[in-house]
């Protein structure tokens, strides 16, 4: 029953949301702050799925912006999730087939976020040059999963290289966004589905970026693979302490 209630709210939620969403970008289409705003209000949507999101930001994050942001991408609950974390002046890389989606997918396009055609490399690497072109003329982020996909439980999957080329092209810093696991964490017949922990990790200045991309972005999948296993390693004590004390 109480499945059946989250995904109605859900449901609303997303249409609501969804509206005012249009409306903001009728009145102010493409706006910078756009995709910022409605990110925020995504995250909120955390709430009723019974999770508690803690956001850590590393200090230096804010001054080391524009930047490419890198995240783990993990399961349709991540737009209710790790989209609190995106930070104001920042727009996404998704793929051009979330156009379609009704409403949706066009507010997504309305945000001002980037759509790349994965099926067409000419066009990709097009849209690549665009990213760039985004980042030195309009001073704003962008936001990468560069896994390329959802990973669906099964751990930190290999990295792309176009998040790396673009921040070597455009010569600006990566700053890693680590999510801890929520595959099979996250259940809707359950009231209090835990915490879960996003941290964004120091930023990697344009001059640690001048060595092959491949070479990079294994060094930085690396670097948030040993990351995410920390946050999952301090939430699964979390959940020991919290059980030892309910049985005590």
């Amino acid at each position: 029953m109480l499945a059946v209630i989250r995904i109605f709210l859900l449901a609303v939620f997303i249409v609501v949301t969804t509206v005012a969403g249009l409306v903001l970008c009728l009145v102010r289409p493409f706006h910078r702050e756009n995709v910022g705003v409605v990110s925020s209000w995504y995250g909120k949507a955390s709430k009723i799925l019974g999770v508690t999101v803690e956001i850590r930001r590393d200090p230096a994050v804010t001054a080391a912006m524009p930047c490419v942001f890198l995240a783990n991408h993990q399961n349709n609950y991540d737009l209710f999730t790790i989209s609190g974390a995106l930070v104001p002046g920042t727009v996404t890389i998704g793929k051009k087939s979330l156009k379609w989606i009704p409403f949706f997918g066009q507010l997504y396009w309305f945000l001002g976020n980037i759509l790349i055609d994965r099926n067409n490399k000419s066009k990709a690497v097009g849209t690549m040059q665009g990213a760039v072109e985004r980042i030195t003329r309009d001073q704003l982020s962008v936001w990468v999963f560069p896994e390329g996909t959802r990973s669906r439980g099964r751990g930190l999957l290999p990295f792309k290289t176009g998040a790396f080329h673009i921040a070597q092209q455009a010569q600006v810093g990566i700053v890693p966004i680590c999510m801890s696991s929520t595959s099979n964490k996250i259940r809707l017949n359950r009231w209090n589905n835990g915490r879960i922990i996003i941290e964004l990790l120091p930023p990697l200045s344009p001059a640690e970026l001048h060595a092959p991309v491949r070479e990079i972005a294994t060094q930085v999948r690396e670097m948030m693979a040993a990351k995410i296993a920390q946050l999952d390693s301090e939430l699964s004590s979390d959940y020991t302490a919290q059980t030892t004390t309910v049985t005590g």
